[in-house]
C-alpha cells in the first residue's frame, strides 16, 4: 500500500487507461462492526463489474478484471486494517489500493478516468510539513502530513555532532570536552561548563552552531524549491542556535521541546500538525477573500461557472479552485471546441465534471480546496481563481 500524496494523485492521473474502475468504501471498526466490512466489499465489487459489463466488458472478463481487488478479500485483510477508509483503482495499468484516516462516500465509478475529488480533503486539508529533529548525538529528518509520518534519508545529513566535527574518541580528555552524553544538556554537565558565558560554554555553542551549519547544508537540495513548513524538535535551547544556521524561509517559529531519542513519530507528527495546521487554514481564507474581492470588481479573473472552470482547468488557467467535496455533477468535455455539456443524469462516456476540474487544476500547478458546499465562496459547487 503507497502512501497518498498530491504526487502520487498526479501519478494516478498519468497512468490512467480506460476502463477506470474507482471504489470508494467507509469502513467499519469494532470487534462487531467490523463484519459488516466484507459483506459492504462484495457489494461494491458486484456494482464495479455490472458498470463494466454496462460498457460492453463481459462479466468472466469483469471478474478478470478486478482479480487483484477480490484478492484482497481475506479475513487477514479485513482484521489487520482497522482504518476507517478504504479506497481502491483499477485499470488496465493499475492496481492501488490506500487506506484512510477519515470516511469517506460509498462510490462507485467506472470511467475512462480515476475518480479523485473525494480524496483532495484528506491531501489539501492534510497539510504537508517536515520536522528535523535535533538532538547532539540523534540528528532525523522526518515529512509529515495530518494523518502521516516517515523518517526521510537526507544525503550527507550528520547524525551526531562527534562525527560530523571529526572528532577523535580516543584522544585525551581536554580533547572529548564536546562530547556530551545522550539526550543530555550541555549545561548540566559536571566539570565542562563553569557558568554563564564561560569559555568553555562559549566554545562548546560554537561547536554546535557548526554542526547545524552542515544540517542546513546537507538539507538545502532537498528544501530549495520546497514551501511546506519545518519545525525543529528536541531540548529548548537548541532550537536558537539552530535558527542562526537556518537558510530555510520556512522555518516554524515555535518548536517542539522533547527528547527526539524516546519521542515516537506519531507523537511527532500531532504536535507538529498544531503547530502548523493555523497556516494551511490561513491560506485557505486568504484564497476565499481573494476569490470575492475579484468576483466583486467584475474582473473577469474569477468565476464559479463550470462551463468556463472546466475548460480554464484543463488549459492552466486556473489558480485555486473552490468544489464541493460531496457533489456530482455529470457531462463531457470536448478539448478541441471547448464545449463542456452538463447532464442531469449521467450518460455514456460521461464524466464527473468536478472531478474534472479539480484533477486538472491540481496537475497544472493550481491548488484545489474541496469543500463541504455550505464552506464554499458561492452557492454554486464550484469557484475558481484563474492566472489570467
Amino acid at each position: 500500500m503507497l502512501l497518498l500524496t498530491v504526487d502520487e494523485l498526479k501519478n494516478l492521473v498519468a497512468k490512467a487507461k480506460p476502463p477506470c474502475v474507482s471504489l470508494y468504501m467507509p469502513m467499519q471498526k469494532g470487534s462487531t462492526e467490523v463484519r459488516q466490512n466484507p459483506i459492504r466489499f462484495k457489494n461494491l465489487i458486484r456494482q464495479a463489474e455490472e458498470r463494466l459489463d454496462a460498457i460492453g466488458i463481459r462479466n468472466t472478463e469483469a471478474v478478470d478484471f478486478l482479480k487483484a481487488a477480490h484478492e484482497l478479500d481475506t479475513p487477514e485483510f479485513w482484521e489487520e486494517h482497522q482504518e476507517r477508509g478504504l479506497v481502491i483503482f483499477v485499470s488496465p495499468d493499475v492496481f492501488r489500493y490506500y487506506l484512510l484516516p477519515d470516511e469517506v462516500p460509498e462510490i462507485v465509478v467506472v470511467d475512462g478516468q480515476f475518480h479523485l475529488k473525494p480524496l483532495l480533503p484528506l491531501i489539501q486539508n492534510n497539510g504537508r510539513f517536515y520536522v528535523l529533529a535535533l538532538s547532539q548525538d540523534n540528528v532525523r529528518f522526518f515529512q509529515g502530513t495530518r494523518y502521516s509520518i516517515k523518517e526521510i534519508e537526507v544525503e550527507n545529513l550528520p547524525k551526531d555532532l562527534q562525527t560530523a566535527l571529526q572528532y577523535d574518541e580516543t584522544a585525551g580528555e581536554g580533547q572529548q570536552r564536546n562530547a556530551t552524553g545522550r539526550g543530555t544538556n550541555p549545561a548540566s554537565q559536571p566539570g565542562e561548563f563553569h557558568g554563564q558565558g564561560s569559555p568553555d560554554r562559549d566554545e562548546h555553542q560554537k561547536d554546535i552552531l557548526q554542526f547545524f551549519h552542515l544540517i542546513d547544508r546537507a538539507l538545502h537540495p532537498k528544501l530549495k524549491t520546497a514551501s511546506a513548513p519545518l519545525v525543529l524538535a528536541g531540548v529548548e535551547y537548541l532550537f536558537a542556535i539552530y535558527r542562526q544556521a537556518n537558510s530555510y524561509q520556512h522555518l516554524v517559529e515555535e518548536g517542539i521541546n522533547v527528547n527526539v531519542d524516546i519521542v515516537k513519530p506519531e507523537e511527532l507528527r500531532d504536535r507538529a500538525w498544531s503547530l502548523v495546521e493555523p497556516q494551511f487554514l490561513q491560506a485557505q481564507q486568504q484564497a476565499m477573500e481573494r476569490y470575492q474581492e475579484l468576483a466583486g470588481a467584475s474582473t473577469g479573473k474569477a468565476s464559479d461557472d463550470l462551463t468556463e472552470i472546466v475548460p480554464a482547468a484543463y488549459y492552466q488557467r486556473v489558480d485555486s479552485l473552490f468544489v464541493a467535496s460531496d457533489r456530482q455533477l455529470w457531462g463531457d468535455f470536448n478539448t478541441e471546441t471547448m464545449a463542456v455539456n452538463l447532464h442531469s443524469e449521467p450518460e455514456p462516456d460521461d464524466e464527473d465534471l468536478l472531478d474534472f476540474a479539480a484533477v486538472y487544476t491540481l496537475l497544472n500547478g493550481g491548488t484545489v480546496y474541496a469543500l463541504a458546499p455550505e464552506d464554499l465562496p458561492t452557492s454554486a459547487p464550484a469557484a475558481a481563481i484563474f492566472r489570467f
